[in-house]
């Protein structure tokens, strides 16, 4: 029996739990997800310092006529007390003397000598950034399931942080079943087809983070299917397409079954793509998609990269969408739930002209998807609808209604 779209995606949250942890040092980290949180060990900035270069002076001093005694660059330790008609030369970035109230920029001072007229008004604290200001210590600065960017690693980095704790990164092994295809490198037949699934569920992989494998095209046997399963446990994926039908060769369900597959569902509502089916051996999930490249492109976005998410230990794992409308008039066929291939130019949806289970160019094309709801008849143009990006991840934290609905 099919499972609805949201079934199935509560299946997968509920079975798939984060690959284990590494420590690596940050400068290898960007993109991993963080395993622990990170706490401040000390404030940021460490110490109260001059946002400008100008002069350190007190605030009873405005509109007088003082005498500059030194000057503090960045990098100095000033051990010197500031006393009122003083004023010291500061530079950006460099520690706040004591008895200093404010950093009077160069640009508004007056200068002869040793001799400095401030301006008629100095408000307390102009120009002095305070310890802490940034970030206090104690505080958490990284939270566990985070990915981390480049931002991430500064933050790291201003902590004194050398190495990371992070989930490890998640292998998948991908193979496709059938005599009748062949791989891009070889010679084809005129009754033969290149495969395409394989290359495409690879590098979507490797594009979302992953290690892959992939094992040449295995044949139809029941026997070579299950010693390719075998030989893929070890990794923490296990991506088949095609094999999933009811024809006389189409042996993959029973290959997995005899490996110890457990099954938690194989099929699902959803056009097109419906024979999708998920389970477990052990540790591994085992994703079959159907064999036509457009339906495994769609059951990919919408299982396998959730999947991903979850496993990988982002905290972030759950189906967002983009509040949009559609750019032209649509129809479909009332009571599917259907995918929907099209562009999207930062105002508006708009659906791809032919989208067929079996084809490979519009793939190419696709920058986002539309999940209609099976009530969904029709959509006028302007009308609201809900995307899902291709080409970034846009997930929450929270359940979140990704459907178009009338």
């Amino acid at each position: 029996m099919a499972v609805s779209i949201n079934e199935a995606l509560e299946i997968i949250y509920c079975n798939i739990s984060p690959v284990s942890t590494e420590v690596i040092p940050i400068e290898l980290s960007l993109g991993r997800i963080l395993a622990k949180e990170y706490i401040a060990n000390f404030d940021l900035p460490r110490f109260d310092n001059s946002t400008r270069d100008g002069y350190a002076v007190k605030s009873a001093d405005a509109g007088n006529t003082v005498t500059a005694t030194g000057v503090i660059y960045a990098g100095d330790k000033p051990d010197m007390v500031l006393q009122e008609g003083e004023a010291i030369r500061i530079m950006t970035g460099a520690p706040i003397p004591k008895g200093c109230e404010a950093v009077v920029p160069f640009e508004v001072v007056k200068v002869k000598g040793k001799e400095i007229t401030l301006p008629s008004s100095i408000e307390i604290q102009m120009f002095i950034r305070y310890a802490g200001e940034d970030m206090k210590q104690d505080t958490v600065y990284l939270s566990k399931g985070k990915a981390i960017t480049a931002y991430s690693i500064a933050l790291l980095a201003s902590q004194g942080v050398t190495h990371v704790t992070v989930h490890r990164k998640i292998t998948v092994a991908v193979f496709s079943s059938g005599d009748e295809l062949c791989c891009h490198y070889e010679q084809i037949e005129s009754h033969q087809l290149y495969n395409s699934n394989t290359p495409m569920f690879l590098s979507r992989a490797q594009e979302l983070g992953c290690e892959v494998s992939f094992l040449q095209n295995i044949g139809d046997t029941v026997t070579q299917l299950e010693k390719a399963i075998k030989a893929s446990l070890n990794a923490d994926i296990i991506i088949t397409s095609g094999g999933m039908n009811f024809g006389d060769k189409d042996f993959t369900k029973e290959a997995f079954a005899n490996c110890g597959l457990i099954p938690l569902f194989n099929r699902v509502e959803i056009k097109p793509g419906r024979p999708v089916a998920f389970g477990t051996i052990g540790h591994t999930a085992i994703v079959n998609l159907p064999g036509n490249p457009l339906a495994g492109m769609v059951n990919f976005e919408i299982f396998i990269r959730t999947l991903i998410h979850k496993m990988s230990g982002n905290s972030a794992y759950f189906l967002n969408s983009i509040d949009t409308i559609i750019s032209e008039s649509y129809k479909q066929k009332k009571g599917q739930h259907t995918v929907v291939l099209g562009t999207f130019d930062g105002e508006a949806f708009t659906p791809l002209k032919k989208q067929m289970a079996g084809m490979v160019a519009p793939m190419q094309k696709t920058e986002a998807l539309m999940v209609t709801d099976g009530e969904l008849h029709s959509l006028e143009k302007g009308e609201k609808v809900k995307i899902i990006p291709v080409h970034w991840e846009f997930f929450s934290r929270y359940k979140k209604d990704f459907y178009t609905h009338k």
